[in-house]
C-alpha cells in the first residue's frame, strides 16, 4: 500500500502568511502615525526657573556735617587730651596702691610715689583750668566749671591718699580716699564725653 507523504517542511506555507501579516500591520501603524491618528500630541514644556542671585544692597551712609568754630574744635581737642591724662594718672595711682597692698614696695617708696601723685594732680588742675573754652559759648563755660570742680576734688583725693598711707589706721582712710579718687576721675571723664557728644552731634 502506498503511504501519503506529508510535507516535510510545513513551515514553508506559514512563513509567507506571517510575513504578509507583519507587513500589513507595519503599514497600518505607519499610516496611523503619519495621519496623526486624530491624536493631539502636545509637547511637554518644563518651567525653568532661573535662580537669581540676591544683589547686595547698597549701603547708605548718612553723613552729618557739623560746622564748628575753630576755637570750639580746639577746646574739644584739649579736653579730650585731658581725659587721656586723667586715665594715665588713675592708672598710676591704682598700680602704686596695689604694689603697697601686695607689699612689693617699702613704706618709703610708697610714700614717695603717693607724694608724686599730689604734684601730678596739682599740675593737672592747672592744665584743666587754662585756657578753658571760648567765653562766647556760655554752655561750654558752664560745663568747664564743672570740670574744674571735679579736678580740684581729684587733687584733694591725692592728698588724702598720702594721709591715709601715713595714718595709724589699718588702711581704711586710704581705701576711702581711693574710692573718692576713682569716683571723681570717672565723673571727670564722663563729663568730657558728654561735652564732646553734645557739641559734635548733628
Amino acid at each position: 500500500m502506498e503511504t501519503f507523504n506529508e510535507d516535510p517542511k510545513p513551515g514553508r506555507l506559514v512563513l509567507p502568511l506571517v510575513l504578509i501579516g507583519m507587513i500589513a500591520t507595519t503599514y497600518t501603524f505607519i499610516n496611523r502615525v503619519s495621519t496623526n491618528n486624530n491624536l493631539e500630541i502636545e509637547p511637554v514644556v518644563e518651567d525653568i526657573v532661573e535662580a537669581v542671585e540676591d544683589e547686595p544692597e547698597e549701603e547708605t551712609t548718612t553723613t552729618t556735617t557739623t560746622t564748628l568754630p575753630d576755637e570750639v574744635i580746639t577746646y574739644l581737642e584739649e579736653i579730650s587730651s585731658e581725659k587721656i591724662q586723667s586715665i594715665d594718672l588713675a592708672t598710676k595711682v591704682l598700680e602704686a596702691n596695689d604694689r603697697w597692698d601686695n607689699e612689693e614696695v617699702t613704706y618709703q617708696e610708697a610714700k614717695d610715689e603717693f607724694a608724686n601723685f599730689i604734684e601730678d594732680a596739682e599740675q593737672f588742675v592747672t592744665t584743666v583750668s587754662e585756657p578753658g573754652p571760648p567765653l562766647t559759648f556760655a554752655g561750654l563755660v558752664k560745663s568747664h566749671e564743672e570740670l574744674k570742680a571735679l579736678v580740684e576734688l581729684i587733687y584733694i583725693d591725692s592728698q588724702e591718699l598720702l594721709e591715709g598711707l601715713t595714718s595709724s589706721d589699718t588702711g581704711e582712710r586710704r581705701a576711702s580716699a581711693l574710692d573718692s579718687f576713682n569716683n571723681n576721675i570717672n565723673q571727670f571723664q564722663e563729663k568730657i564725653e558728654e561735652i564732646v557728644a553734645i557739641n559734635t552731634s548733628g
